[in-house]
């Protein structure tokens, strides 16, 4: 991954209709992608999933009609990721997909390369396992919307959604699921952020939040990953190995990322190890409560 971008800015991807074409090329490895399609109201949009599967997965947008192959599908979808968890579609290796939305807005669809062709499916927002994870100033909101255990209907790709609340940290302890020894699977990772503002589920173009990735020490001491960076709303980043975390939500400022995961390994599977300099942090979790700003969303919307 030598000289490999891993920090992509808000607008660096963009091509054409598009604010994120990230490819397994343009990412320099194998498997994982991410589109973000700004659809024009009542424009179709079509796609050819050649080589690859990928979830349709409203942004910003509602009353998305998804046409995969020759089967629809209708998504309610949301106005904000920080409104509500949404329903989404499965597109199967090599479909064409066709996305419409009569007012427009933003999906995104996360992708993998794979070898096995499934069916297209429907995914009802009120079937995805909200999950929170982590205490104290840790506290984070997971939407398993296609992690392994819940959604067994792929053949390599794997998707969840985080909601941080403001001021709060996720990804925490730094982890990592790479071809080191001790990792039980090895998975490229993608972040997609978007920063809200608090109080509200409107997007901030203002606001920021910080990540880490980082490889530990070679023999000789050189490191070949060591990125501390800002991300705001619209940037992505690519997680070819290391630890990563935390990612720090900036208070007034919530934090929501979109996590692309997808690797060699015959099964699915989303284990980690994590950096064990900052595992014991796991165990004061049991004396704390949670944060009760979480979960922030469910199927119903915003919680109160």
């Amino acid at each position: 991954m030598a000289g490999t971008r891993l920090h992509h800015p808000a607008g660096s991807l963009a091509d054409g209709s598009s604010s994120v074409v990230l490819t397994p090329e343009a990412a320099g490895w194998t498997y994982c992608g991410l589109e973000v399609i700004e659809l024009a109201p009542g424009r179709r949009h079509t796609i050819s999933l050649q080589g690859r599967e990928a979830a349709v997965l409203p942004l910003s947008a509602t009353d998305v009609t998804v046409t995969i192959d020759s089967e629809e599908f209708r998504l309610e979808g949301r106005r904000s990721v920080f409104a509500r968890v949404t329903d989404f579609a499965y597109a199967p290796l090599g479909a064409d997909v066709t996305l419409r939305a009569p007012g427009g807005g933003a999906v995104a669809l996360p992708s993998a390369r794979c070898t096995e062709r499934l069916t297209p499916r429907y995914g009802a927002a009120d079937g995805v396992a909200v999950e929170i994870r982590g205490a104290g100033p840790a506290t984070r909101q997971v939407t398993n919307f296609m992690s392994p255990e819940v959604w067994p209907h792929a053949s390599k790709l794997m998707c969840v959604e985080l909601l941080t609340p403001d001021g709060n940290w996720s990804s925490y302890p730094p982890h990592r699921h790479d071809d080191s020894v001790e990792c039980p699977v090895n998975n490229e990772e993608i972040y997609y952020f978007r920063i809200g503002t608090a109080g509200t589920t409107d997007y901030s173009a203002d606001g920021f939040g910080l990540h880490r990735t980082y490889t530990p020490p070679a023999a000789d001491g050189t490191v070949e990953i060591d990125e501390h960076v800002t991300v705001a709303d619209g940037d992505v980043f690519c997680v070819p190995r290391g630890y990563h975390g935390p990612c720090v939500a900036a208070p007034g400022y919530p934090m929501y990322y979109l996590n692309v995961l997808a690797g060699p390994g015959g099964q699915r599977s989303m284990a980690f190890c994590d950096d064990p300099t900052h595992h014991w942090v796991r165990d004061t979790w049991a004396s704390m409560p949670t944060d009760p700003r979480c979960p922030m969303t469910t199927s119903q919307g915003v919680c109160p």
